[in-house]
C-alpha cells in the first residue's frame, strides 16, 4: 500500500533539506511517505552529487574575516567556488561566514586529513595503541581507529562537528551546500589569530 505523498510533505522536505522539489518527490515516493528515510536518500544523493563536482576546478570564491567581539580572536578564511556568480550567492556568503565563526569557536589546525603531518598521526596511533594493551587484537585495530577519528575531530575543520548544526560535520554542511548551489565548493585555508597566543 502506497502512502499518498502532499505537496506539503514535499514542501515541508524541501525545506528542512534544501533539495530541489522533484527530487524530494522522487525521495518521498521511494521511501513511501517517510520523511526520515526521504531524508537519508537525499543526503545519498548530495554526497554522490558532490563527490562528482569534487574534481572540478575552483578558481573563484570568497575571502571572509571574521573579529570575535572583544577583538580577542580573528580568522582569515579562503573559500573557493566554480564561478564569480555563486561567489556572489547569499548562501555562499553564509556558508563562509558560518565557517569563520566555526573555526572561531573550535580552533581547528588543519583543513583537513591529508595536511596532517604524518609523524603527528603515527605518535597518536602509537599512544592510542598503548592504551589498549592487553584487548584482543581484532579489537585493538578498531579502537585506535576509533580514536584517531575522535583526533581528527578536534583538529580538522572538515570533521569538526559544526557549531549551528552539531550532529552534522562541517563536510557534511559543505556537501549540503555543493548539491543546493551545484558547484563545488573547497575551503582553501584559514589562519586564526587569538589574542596572546
Amino acid at each position: 500500500m502506497s502512502t499518498t505523498i502532499t505537496a506539503q510533505m514535499v514542501n515541508d522536505l524541501r525545506v528542512a533539506t534544501g533539495a530541489g522539489l522533484l527530487d524530494c518527490k522522487k525521495a518521498l515516493t521511494e521511501a513511501n511517505g517517510n520523511v526520515e528515510e526521504a531524508t537519508t536518500i537525499l543526503r545519498k544523493k548530495g554526497a554522490a552529487s558532490a563527490a562528482k563536482k569534487a574534481d572540478r576546478a575552483t578558481k573563484e570564491g570568497l575571502i571572509e574575516a571574521y573579529i570575535h567581539v572583544g577583538g580577542k580572536v580573528g580568522v582569515l578564511l579562503e573559500v573557493n567556488c566554480e564561478t564569480d556568480f555563486v561567489a556572489r550567492n547569499e548562501d555562499f556568503k553564509q556558508l563562509c561566514k558560518d565557517i569563520c565563526l566555526q573555526i572561531a569557536a573550535a580552533n581547528p589546525l588543519y583543513v583537513s586529513r591529508d595536511q596532517v603531518p604524518e609523524a603527528d598521526v603515527a605518535q597518536e596511533r602509537d599512544i592510542a595503541t598503548a592504551q589498549v594493551q592487553g584487548k584482543p587484537p581484532a579489537a585493538v585495530q578498531k579502537i585506535v581507529e576509533g580514536k584517531l577519528d575522535k583526533y581528527y575531530s578536534t583538529i580538522c575543520l572538515l570533521d569538526q562537528p559544526f557549531v549551528k548544526l552539531p550532529e552534522k560535520t562541517v563536510k557534511e554542511v559543505i556537501t549540503e551546500k555543493i548539491t543546493k548551489i551545484g558547484e563545488n565548493i573547497q575551503v582553501r585555508r584559514f589562519t586564526r589569530y587569538q589574542l596572546g597566543a
